[in-house]
């Protein structure tokens, strides 16, 4: 249970497979104590970078379950929900609290950019899920859904809807809508954070974030900049992401969600960093590149399992 607002870094974990594509039960528990030994502050769970999309409900629940039963409480753990119809979200919602969830995260219900709802539609959406638990909800706001969240929008549920509390910007000038979502919700903006593997983390602290979801990549030194802006340090805090940035920038704009599963197979965290069709491995001109970023940063995942 989560007693006060959850601040700093809360990555999510990508799942692991074996090499002939199914579920790494132990691979995804060595993940979890991996990104814990990193020193983050909550792990996010079933995420687009945990690859959910290519899950079966059933593997979703049994990797849910395994998560939440091999952290046992040592970090809050964030369950991701999506799904485009509200009775499956409901249902997931009051799972992961049940399973012992401490917050859940979930997209505007969309299926392509031609099916999305109206905004009344996407208010009820989250108002169900809000009136089923007694967890935070935290809005991941991302252009993946092609839905527009204004942030009218946003500040009336953060107002009206009692879970939903926190909000995960993910698209292009996210400062500014950061800044703009906390000016007009006030207090009831809880957690402000930002996405997109910390690319443009100095300038949404500078916008009033409190925090940051990436990947499991590198949280042991993003989690620096965090602590040292929060701490009133921002010359130290850019200088943490000034050294950060090459390993964020190929991440981001090279590698996706592969980049985490090929650096913890490298350090002996998972045997196999296979991801599942049609998504394709990574070429071997962009592993090396990463394998020596991630070198030059010595990451923990990168040594974590030798």
């Amino acid at each position: 249970m989560i007693t006060s607002p959850l601040t700093g870094i809360l990555p999510v974990a990508p799942t692991p497979f074996h090499d002939d594509g199914t579920v790494d039960q132990d691979g995804m528990r060595r993940v979890l104590d991996c990104i814990i030994d990193q020193g983050v502050d909550a792990i996010c769970i079933l995420a687009n970078y945990s690859e959910q999309f290519v899950l079966s409900d059933e593997e979703r629940a049994l990797l849910m379950r395994i998560s939440l039963e091999h952290v046992a409480g040592r970090v809050p753990v964030i369950v991701t929900i999506s799904h485009f119809y509200t009775g499956i979200v409901v249902e997931r919602a009051k799972q992961a609290q049940a399973l012992g969830a401490s917050m859940v995260m979930m997209m505007p219900p969309y299926h392509g950019v031609g099916l999305v709802p109206a905004e009344a539609g996407i208010y009820e959406h989250f108002q169900a899920v809000s009136d089923a638990i007694d967890i935070p909800i935290m809005v991941q706001d991302a252009p993946l859904s092609g839905c527009q969240l204004s942030v009218p929008l946003l500040t009336r549920m953060a107002k009206e809807l009692e879970q939903v509390r926190y909000f995960k910007m993910e698209m292009p000038f996210a400062a500014d809508k950061l800044a703009a979502l906390i000016e007009a919700g006030g207090d009831a903006i809880e957690g402000p954070f930002d996405g997109e593997e910390a690319a443009t983390l100095l300038a949404d602290l500078d916008a009033g974030c409190t925090g940051t979801m990436t990947s499991g990549l590198q949280c042991e030194h993003i989690g620096q900049i965090i602590r040292s802006y929060l701490a009133g340090d921002k010359e130290a805090a850019l200088a943490h992401w000034t050294r950060c940035l090459p390993l964020i920038n190929h991440e981001n704009r090279q590698c996706g969600l592969r980049a985490c599963k090929v650096v913890m197979k490298e350090g002996g965290v998972i045997g196999s960093d296979y991801v599942r069709h049609p998504l394709k491995p990574m070429s071997d001109r962009t592993r090396a590149r990463l394998l020596q970023l991630a070198g030059d940063m010595d990451l923990i995942a990168l040594k974590w399992g030798k």
